[in-house]
């Protein structure tokens, strides 16, 4: 009899004191399940399954860095708007008071989750020992909707600000609830982030932002990618995301190497080439020598007709000839030749200063260059450096490489 006034079964027969029968109000036991025996539904995830969740991971990461962001931007402002108006007359708990009696339920509960992430030593940080650290977004929004009169000076128009946090609530309750987050949600909540944050006043910083714009990923762990912030299979995918106009448009200096630097001369109009110049922006542009052995070489490589790629060759140089003639300054678009084994191609844009972005591909045996894959880097060193000293990376090595190849090349007349 056990100790709850109900009888436990019998052991197995043979045993001393078993029986083979069941008494009468007996609970039964579940017996142990044989080895190698399967119970309920297959649990092992399939490659389908893991590639889903990894990709519902990955957008849920990025959705999250983004709302992060915008959460500490303007729990930020809110602080710097409100502190001083309430703080004086209420100390510390100036966040109750600016919630007043509309925000007093939303408030209490921030309150209470304090105290017990207090009690539970949640507070890892003393600097997240206020009330104003457990507010949401919704109810940060409230405080300034509340007080706009307060804000107006800093903000242009109250109405952009409102809708880019519209459009950041359906991502905020999709990522807290950890369900499936599509693409196009996410790209929405990416766009609505930088525009709030730059209304916030906390816009990039890096100066190439001006045309490549800084990912909030990359912002954070950029130094765990060097400067490469863009890799596409080839040069179609790039021109789609990031045009010709936005790559060469605005320079102030252009760098280029290559065969026949077919991404310059075929997508960028040499009438805007002719205005950058005229602008004061200085080119300096690099062919493989079109009568060279490596031509040649490169022509058996990809399978092409004898005389087909240098022909290429000299219509791109002919044509940026006929640009450079059209300038009062041609000393500002300089056109060399060289005549070395051909590595890869590169497009350095205001790759002397702080603000440079470069394109690179490097030449494979079998593929042409529309369709080699494409990396974009930033220039002016890591987007966020760590605690020890910047490195230099890949673009730092392109451009020396670049000059050295000019070094070594032959004018164009």
């Amino acid at each position: 009899m056990s100790s709850g006034g109900l009888e436990l079964p019998p052991g197995d027969p043979g045993h001393e004191g078993g029986s083979g029968e069941v008494p009468s109000g007996a609970v039964s036991l579940a017996r142990p399940v044989e080895t190698g025996a399967q119970i309920g539904p297959e649990l092992d995830w399939g490659a389908d399954a893991w590639s889903e969740v990894r990709t519902r991971a990955q957008r849920a990461g990025r959705a999250y860095i983004w709302l992060n962001l915008v959460e500490q931007r303007l729990r930020a402002v809110v602080a710097a708007v409100l502190r001083p108006v309430y703080e004086p007359v209420h100390g510390e708990d100036w966040v109750v008071a600016a919630a007043g009696p509309a925000g007093q339920e939303w408030v209490q509960r921030a309150v209470a989750v304090r105290e017990v992430s207090r009690r539970k030593g949640y507070l890892l940080d003393p600097a997240d020992d206020n009330v104003l650290s457990f507010l949401t977004l919704p109810q940060l929004r409230e405080l300034m909707v509340q007080h706009w009169p307060c804000f107006e000076p800093y903000f242009d128009d109250r109405r952009a600000v409102e809708l880019a946090l519209d459009e950041l609530e359906v991502t905020r309750n999709v990522v807290s609830r950890n369900r499936a987050l599509s693409q196009a949600v996410l790209s929405q909540a990416e766009r609505a982030s930088a525009v709030l944050l730059e209304m916030l006043g906390a816009g990039s910083d890096v100066p190439s932002a001006r045309r490549l714009r800084v990912d909030a990923v990359e912002d954070l762990v950029g130094d765990r990618y060097a400067d490469v912030v863009g890799v596409h299979p080839d040069r179609v995918r790039l021109l789609r995301q990031f045009p010709a106009e936005d790559l060469f448009g605005g320079a102030r200096r252009l760098d280029a190497i290559g065969i026949g630097l077919n991404l310059l001369v075929q997508n960028f109009s040499g009438r805007r080439l002719v205005r950058l110049a005229e602008e004061g922006s200085r080119v300096r542009l690099l062919f493989l020598n079109p009568a060279s052995s490596a031509v040649k070489r490169r022509e058996r490589e990809l399978g092409l007709k004898r005389g087909e790629l240098s022909r290429s060759v000299e219509m791109n140089i002919l044509h940026m000839r006929r640009v450079r003639a059209r300038l009062r300054d041609p000393g500002a678009f300089e056109i060399q030749v060289y005549d070395e084994t051909p590595r890869f191609t590169a497009y350095l844009v205001d790759g002397d200063g702080a603000d440079g972005v470069a394109v690179v591909q490097s030449y494979l045996r079998r593929t042409r260059g529309m369709e080699a894959p494409v990396l974009v880097l930033r220039g002016g060193g890591r987007v966020v450096r760590g605690e020890g000293p910047g490195e230099n990376g890949l673009f730092e090595t392109y451009r020396e490489e670049f000059e050295l190849a000019w070094a070594d090349s032959r004018p164009v007349s």
